[in-house]
């Protein structure tokens, strides 16, 4: 597929998510120019940021989300390890980790190579993703304030 052909195609799938953000009635901000939307909801604590990038070149739609806080130096170990053991048990997306800084980011990615994405998938992007970020960014935050040891968290993801 040539260049060109690559972004008409992320343009449409970039529509179709524009499409149901408005149809549903989402607040977002859009960069077109980018295929990149940013968005966010509110979390049980924390707020759940994220953004919806359409990648041409790649032939996929991602959604991102930061959480709001990095592991503190002495504590990247354990984030990596609440890391590992929060995606064991991910059916869909995946968080990763940046033991250099502690960062934390739930990436969940469609491709949309030979196929089209539909509304319905894209809802079901958001809300899955949301909902794992929230199951999970309250967890992480308190294992980098200290409030609960690496096997605390192990045991709730045992429970």
């Amino acid at each position: 597929m040539t260049e060109e052909m690559n972004m008409q195609k992320a343009k449409e799938v970039f529509d179709v998510l524009v499409t149901m953000l408005d149809t549903r009635d989402w607040k977002y901000e859009k960069h077109e120019e980018k295929l990149l939307i940013k968005s966010g909801i509110k979390g049980d604590d924390l707020p759940v940021e994220f953004i919806m990038v359409v990648k041409p070149r790649n032939e996929v739609v991602q959604f991102i989300s930061m959480l709001p806080f990095n592991m503190p130096e002495d504590k990247r170990v354990d984030g990596a390890i609440a890391v590992c053991a929060a995606n064991y048990g991910l059916v869909d997306g995946s968080f990763d980790y940046d033991l250099r800084d502690g960062e934390i980011i739930f990436r969940m990615t469609s491709s949309y190579r030979e196929s089209t994405l539909s509304e319905d998938l894209f809802e079901y992007m958001i809300m899955v993703a949301a909902s794992t970020v929230d199951q999970y960014n309250d967890k992480f935050f308190m294992l980098a304030k200290g409030m609960m040891t690496v096997q605390q968290f192990l045991e709730q993801e045992n429970a």
